[in-house]
């Protein structure tokens, strides 16, 4: 293989490797909804029941879903390296981005298990927050509501839309004015 069709070779490969990590991340999607409505709140209940049900300590049984999701992930990454299979890498690493997300989604922006974003007004993360709330609302296994974690039902959206139109229009008791407003009415 010349020069020029090697080159050709590695774009095409790159381009292939980089649309199967955003295919993967945008299907763990999917996985991530079927896998929590019916193993999280199936069969495996009982490690992710103590999210529902709040117990003391940092940490829950349910982190070990964090384990459990990460081993593919892994293998992939590993047996693609090692065998130089591209394909398998790519997917890995897609699984990998998909649980980065996740965790600053469900651990730090919805949970705020770390305290890095802790308010926002973006109507994305306010919907995605409302969402997660009222799947919360439900401590059984049963009767749940909002298995997905970055795409989120339209209803979440349209609710946190209304609710910043109706803020919009309305002044803020305990708001301070600002210091130029207050100057200018002087």
């Amino acid at each position: 293989m010349g020069d020029i069709e090697g080159y050709k070779f590695f774009i095409m490969t790159s381009l292939f490797f980089a649309l199967l990590v955003l295919a993967t991340f945008f299907v763990m999607e999917g996985v991530t909804w079927l896998t929590h409505k019916y193993v999280m709140h199936g069969f495996l209940w009982h490690l992710h029941r103590d999210h529902h049900q709040k117990e003391p300590g940092f940490f829950e049984k349910n982190d070990w879903f964090f384990v459990i999701f990460a081993v593919p992930s892994v293998l992939l990454i590993y047996f693609g390296t090692v065998n130089s299979i591209w394909w398998m890498q790519a997917i890995g690493f897609g699984i990998m981005a998909y649980g980065f997300a996740y965790f600053l989604v469900h651990d730090v922006i919805i949970h705020q298990r770390f305290k890095w974003f802790d308010r926002s007004n973006n109507t994305y993360i306010r919907a995605i927050r409302w969402a997660h709330k009222m799947h919360h609302k439900h401590l059984e296994k049963q009767e749940g509501e909002s298995f997905g974690m970055l795409m989120i039902h339209r209803k979440y959206w349209n609710k946190v839309i209304r609710h910043k139109k109706l803020m919009a229009g309305k002044k803020v008791g305990y708001a301070p004015e600002s210091e130029e407003r207050i100057y200018r009415e002087a």
